[in-house]
């Protein structure tokens, strides 16, 4: 059993960066893939970003490429989501998700978080 647990949003201005992060308790942390998404007010949810369960190999949706970089620390159990050049766009709750392979399609995850609010502001 895994569950996400996110931190790190709040209130920022456009160009600001915020660093979430997503504290899974279970030993098995290593060998899940960990993904963000995020949903605006009104949208679908989206695909942020995703890292394997080594670390290797990341993943990132348009809209985030070369802004956000996703991250992870085994001994910590925790996945991090550094978010830089924010814009008002970026507004949404983010959500983690565990699963166990690197996909865009949320119905690949399993486990999810709470979700945290990120608000930037123009």
């Amino acid at each position: 059993q895994v569950q996400p647990v996110e931190a790190g949003g709040g209130l920022v201005q456009t160009g600001g960066s915020l660093r979430l992060s997503c504290a899974a308790a279970t030993r098995t942390f290593t060998t899940y893939t960990m993904a963000w998404f995020r949903q605006a007010p009104g949208k679908e949810r989206e695909f942020v970003a995703a890292i394997n369960w080594s670390g290797e190999n990341t993943y990132y949706g348009d809209p985030v490429k070369g802004r956000f970089v996703i991250s992870r620390d085994g001994t910590k159990n925790t996945a991090y989501l550094q978010m830089n050049s924010l814009k008002p766009e970026d507004t949404a709750v983010y959500y983690c998700a565990a699963g166990n392979i690197a996909h865009p399609t949320e119905s690949r995850y399993t486990y999810w978080g709470q979700g945290t609010q990120v608000t930037v502001s123009s």
